[in-house]
This record gives structure tokens, C-alpha cells and sequence, in this order.
């Protein structure tokens, strides 16, 4: 499984971005998938995933903000962040375990500005 992460960039408070994590190897569908980001000297924290069967669970700070969902014909997991706020600046990565293994993509840093 090769899980590749896209999407980061600038943007104000207040401001979107979609994270999309594309999977190969693989079929998306099929996996449960999660966000976490980083900031410099701390422990990668979840964000957000979704399993096999479509359910969702997210990190206090992104319920009402951040969606996860599936995009089967795109073979990705999309992160929509809204009204995101300048402690949203990080690393992102995407994450997925698939018989014991864990496999991360490379990250995709969000920078938010207020």
C-alpha cells in the first residue's frame, strides 16, 4: 500500500483547503484511512478517518469543520477543512494499517495565517 498526500498550502483564518490522500496498492474503498498532522516538537496527533464501511470519527477540534470522505472513482480519502484557524498549521499525513502494518504518506504541510 502506497498512500500519497496532497493538498497543503496557505491559506487565511477563516480560509478551506482539501487534503486528499490518494492510495495504490490497494483499493481505497477498502481501507480505513485516517488523517493526523504534526506540529514541530510534538507527537503526531489523529485528526479525522474513516473505515471501511464509511464511518467517520474526529478529533475534537475538527467536528464542525473538517469532513472526511471516500472518493471511490478517485481512489482517495479527501480531508475538507473549513474555517480553519492558525493552531490548524501543520504537517498532514495519511494513514492506514493493513495487517498489522502501518503505512504513512509522505506529508503535506498546512499553513494558516491569521
Amino acid at each position: 500500500v502506497q498512500l500519497q498526500a496532497s493538498g497543503g498550502g496557505s491559506v487565511q483564518a477563516g480560509g478551506s483547503l482539501t487534503l486528499s490522500c490518494a492510495a495504490s496498492g490497494s483499493t481505497a474503498s477498502k481501507l480505513t484511512i485516517a488523517w493526523y498532522r504534526q506540529v514541530p516538537g510534538k507527537r503526531r496527533a489523529p485528526v479525522a478517518s474513516i473505515n471501511s464501511v464509511d464511518s467517520t470519527a474526529y478529533a475534537d477540534s475538527a467536528k464542525g469543520r473538517f469532513t472526511i470522505s471516500r472518493d471511490n472513482a478517485k481512489n482517495t480519502v479527501d480531508l475538507q477543512m473549513n474555517s480553519l484557524k492558525p493552531e490548524d498549521t501543520a504537517v498532514y499525513y495519511c494513514e492506514s494499517r493493513v495487517d498489522g502494518t502501518e503505512y504513512w504518506g509522505k506529508g503535506t504541510l498546512v499553513t494558516v495565517s491569521s
